[in-house]
């Protein structure tokens, strides 16, 4: 379909592209701009934009796509730049060439021409056939080249298709009326492949897109893929489709991609908010990439919008990569992220999981906590879920280092670790090297006496039971240090790193190591996401206690500020002074602490919200009265504040 442009003001006010010769995959996929304002008539191409673009890339243009096993680059190592080439001396019918091909066509890159040289074939770059248009020229090519029989009868097809059959049909539109070709583009494609719903979008809205920086749709839409690429290592490779379907979640009810979804107002919505929607998608990339995440650990993209959807609206986008802010929710979203991915639960179509999860943010009361228990038991009996059953767990215990999931499924193991301020590496507990053929010959001085399966099957020590993340620090001072020697001489602390106690670390203890641990594992990831009847989660994962303590004075004098941070689930308790602190916490004040945060009954009558709180009423301690006391607990949130001088009404341990 092709529209005929005479109207001054639409070569003015729309914009037009031209065809894309130079295809590079991911790096040069859009279309270049045009500037039309002035422009003789012209023809613009309204639908079958895809194969006029690709006859044109396959006569006059080039195409690159990315090596196997290359990272993603803009260079000629991971995407070699390829011409069209058409192989003269082959021509086959359906019935003695079983790929059904009457003619070979290949996407060569330089060098691979020049190999084909020596062979017996001869390859024609399409490129070429422009400069061949009548006879004269066609008998004059095969003359110079020598040109067999068969070759001169392949080329002569060629010609003929190119420069004279009347191969493509085609409708022109006259009217100089947007509204009338957009109904006619949408009736046409109605029942044909549909097409990229960001390219129909640009079709449909680039007059009502309008951001703060006069960018138009295509290029703010560029711009952004762009920009996520260049975070992670290697880059986080996202479509504009995802983007699109980001704003959609973001601000419609209805999440589906249809013609109808995208009216004038929701895209000023989109376009209006433009700046905010691009900061809370970079920066929750970003977030990822802190956590250790990249494009080949985050196969299901889609998992990030529900993360990007608790930014925007909570107003998080400037603060989310703070290290010491939202600490216990950044926590929560990453284990929610990571169960996700290890679940699938993004595989296939996912505007329905994407729906759900969007109710269930949209109706969260605590917002400044992801709620993580909460998403996990509204998808509990589901099909897509977010629970990991006995079966599921046996399952992720052989997932192997090099797996895309190894990374997430760690990650959740010790979801317990400082992730906001280490860097963490995959690494053997016993070493890979230790369990090499050469290895173990000399170990155990010949195969017959090697003791077990579990030494020669890398399902075992290749596997995520004999995997752990350590910080760059310990992973450099570790090595290949035999386990026993790396935990006396590193003085490391077993329970963080999951390491089971009274077992053997001896090397030729390693079957019952691998069984010790791998019970310790499955124990663990269960209490993840199970739940007790009462609906509390059983290990408290989700029990996470963050108090800022504000004092106004103390038996000593002033004291100033006090943050603790509790994990009750691994007994990680960490405290630092604030503004002007000067606490030393004994480790009777730490035991008398966790004991109390431990018990669920006091923090239930902290957020009992019927509870009246007055200064009369309040509870005096033996050493200090307080101005502000802030709890974050089991994704709830609660701040006091009293005047100066005044008590916290609130029974407290310190």
């Amino acid at each position: 379909m092709l529209w005929r442009i005479t109207d001054a003001s639409i070569k003015t006010n729309f914009k037009f592209y031209k065809f894309l010769s130079e295809y590079r995959e991911f790096f040069k996929e859009d279309n270049p701009s045009i500037d039309t304002i002035g422009f003789s008539d012209f023809d613009a191409v309204i639908d079958g934009q895809q194969r006029l673009t690709s006859l044109y890339i396959g006569l006059k243009g080039t195409y690159a796509y990315k090596m196997p096993r290359k990272w993603w680059a803009d260079n000629e190592d991971a995407l070699p730049t390829r011409r069209l080439y058409l192989n003269l001396s082959h021509h086959s019918s359906d019935e003695d060439d079983e790929r059904s091909l009457s003619y070979d066509f290949k996407f060569l890159t330089d060098s691979e021409y020049k190999k084909r040289l020596d062979g017996n074939d001869y390859w024609f770059c399409l490129r070429d056939v422009i400069n061949i248009s009548d006879l004269t020229e066609l008998l004059n090519y095969s003359v110079e080249h020598n040109l067999g029989k068969i070759e001169q009868q392949t080329l002569a097809r060629l010609v003929q298709c190119i420069h004279q059959d009347k191969k493509i049909n085609y409708y022109q539109e006259e009217k100089q009326d947007i509204d009338s070709v957009l109904d006619i583009f949408i009736r046409t494609n109605s029942g044909g492949v549909p097409l990229s719903f960001s390219n129909l979008l640009m079709s449909i809205t680039i007059a009502n897109w309008n951001t703060a920086d006069g960018t138009d749709a295509r290029s703010s839409l560029a711009k952004l893929v762009k920009d996520i690429f260049a975070i992670g290592q290697p880059g986080f490779k996202i479509s504009e489709d995802f983007v699109l379907k980001t704003c959609l979640v973001l601000f419609r009810d209805n999440i589906k991609f249809s013609v109808n979804n995208f009216n004038s107002d929701t895209v000023d919505l989109f376009s209006s908010n433009w700046e905010r929607i691009c900061k809370s998608i970079v920066n929750t990339f970003k977030l990822l990439e802190v956590w250790g995440f990249n494009n080949d650990t985050l196969r299901a993209k889609n998992a990030v919008i529900p993360l990007i959807y608790f930014v925007y609206w909570n107003k998080l986008e400037d603060c989310i990569l703070k290290k010491t802010e939202n600490v216990e929710s950044k926590n929560a979203m990453r284990i929610w992220l990571c169960i996700a991915l290890l679940k699938g639960t993004f595989g296939g179509q996912s505007d329905s999981i994407l729906t759900k999860i969007r109710k269930e943010l949209k109706d969260y009361n605590y917002s400044t906590q992801f709620p993580l228990r909460k998403l996990i038991e509204s998808f509990r009996g589901s099909d897509k879920n977010f629970t990991l059953d006995d079966d599921f767990i046996e399952g992720l215990l052989k997932i192997q280092k090099d797996s895309p999931l190894c990374y997430p499924l760690l990650a959740l193991i010790y979801s317990h670790m400082k992730f906001e301020t280490d860097k963490y590496h995959k690494d053997h507990l016993h070493p890979a090297a230790s369990f090499s053929k050469k290895r173990l010959l000399e170990h155990f001085g010949s195969e017959d006496n090697i003791p077990s399966d579990y030494y020669l099957n890398s399902e075992y020590w290749n596997g995520i039971v004999n995997l752990q993340l350590l910080n760059s620090g310990l992973n450099e001072s570790k090595k290949d240090q035999e386990l026993k020697f790396w935990i006396i001489n590193g003085n490391v602390n077993k329970e963080t790193q999951l390491i089971p106690d009274g077992v053997s670390y001896d090397f030729d203890d390693f079957v019952a190591f691998y069984d010790a641990r791998k019970k310790l594992l499955k124990e663990r990831l269960k209490k993840m996401t199970s739940c007790s009847e009462d609906g509390s989660n059983s290990s408290n994962i989700m029990n996470s206690v963050i108090v800022d303590y504000t004092p106004s004075y103390h038996s000593f004098g002033w004291m100033g500020e006090l943050h603790i941070e509790y994990n009750i689930s691994t007994d990680d308790f960490q405290y630092r002074n604030g503004s002007m602190g000067r606490w030393n916490l004994s480790q009777e004040d730490i035991d008398r602490i966790k004991a109390f945060l431990s018990d669920e009954n006091n923090l239930r009558d902290f957020f009992d919200d019927n509870k009246a709180y007055s200064t009369n009423e309040a509870i005096k301690t033996e050493h200090f009265r307080a101005e502000k006391l802030h709890f974050n607990w089991n994704g709830r949130e609660k701040t006091i504040s009293v005047g100066f001088g005044t008590d916290i009404p609130f029974k407290h341990p310190f």
